[in-house]
């Protein structure tokens, strides 16, 4: 497939992993139209090549994203608001759908939409310096982009909705109990602990993760019976794939398993 890397969104793919990096970094990686058009076309490509098992996103220069741009904040009229969140909300359902891990690495600031596109990733890896910000409320503007569907849901409703209203930042020590970052790593070795965290799943049973990342979404919006019939219906699926033999045998010769693409 060709290179789907822009100017605003660069891609390197190695060793089953695509890195995507938001790639503005004199205007705090704030989402564009191209980047925005860039990283679909990405996570279309994530899904079309086996080879490629895991996705992380980043950005590139001093933080994580800003979000909006804020350059056009105040200047855009409802319908162009309504028409690049069309865009934003395309990309966020492209995300829960691609049936591989998707890894946000967060340094420095994820504010705004930014930390929503985070929120939208399966994990998020973040550098001791990093905070997270809602700030929509300070301008008179909702949450977008996912996140009045992802935070609630991750850390409860009444928090959320403090953290909405206050627009304070949160620190990382903060997000990390609070559930919303899964592991928290030195900013000089942030680069190292991610690729190899990463290198860890890639290695991993990716047809298994692709189902455990669909079922995984669905137990936010369906009943124990939906889940329990789900569960029941890909087991006895699954248990049929090059993966469970390698694993079993793996585990009866007491060795690490090679799992490879089914």
């Amino acid at each position: 497939m060709e290179n789907v890397a822009t100017e605003n969104l660069l891609v390197d793919i190695n060793e089953g992993i695509m890195h995507l990096t938001l790639n503005r970094p004199d205007s705090l990686n704030a989402f564009s139209p191209e980047m925005i058009t860039g990283l679909k076309q990405a996570i279309n490509q994530a899904k079309l090549e086996e080879e490629i098992r895991v996705v992380i996103l980043s950005g590139a220069g001093r933080t994580f994203s800003a979000g909006g741009d804020l350059k056009t904040m105040g200047k855009k009229e409802p319908i162009e608001v309504y028409e690049h969140l069309g865009e934003l909300n395309e990309l966020i359902r492209s995300m829960r759908d691609l049936e591989k891990p998707i890894i946000a690495a967060v340094h420095g600031y994820a504010a705004g939409a930014g930390f929503n596109l985070a929120l939208a990733c399966d994990m998020i890896l973040a550098a001791e310096d990093s905070k997270f910000v809602l700030s929509f409320s300070q301008v008179g503007l909702i949450s977008d982009g996912g996140g009045l569907f992802f935070l609630p849901r991750l850390i409860g409703p009444y928090r959320a909705k403090e953290l909405l209203f206050s627009a304070e930042p949160i620190k990382v020590d903060e997000a990390h109990k609070l559930g919303i970052v899964n592991h928290v790593f030195p900013l000089d070795e942030f680069q190292e602990k991610v690729s190899a965290f990463a290198a860890k799943i890639a290695s991993g049973p990716s047809v298994t993760y692709g189902f455990i990342k669909k079922i995984a979404d669905q137990s936010l919006v369906s009943s124990l019976d939906e889940i329990l019939e789900q569960e029941r219906i890909t087991q006895a699926t699954v248990i049929n794939t090059d993966d469970h033999q390698e694993g079993v045998q793996a585990f009866f010769e007491k060795r690490k398993p090679n799992f490879k693409k089914d």
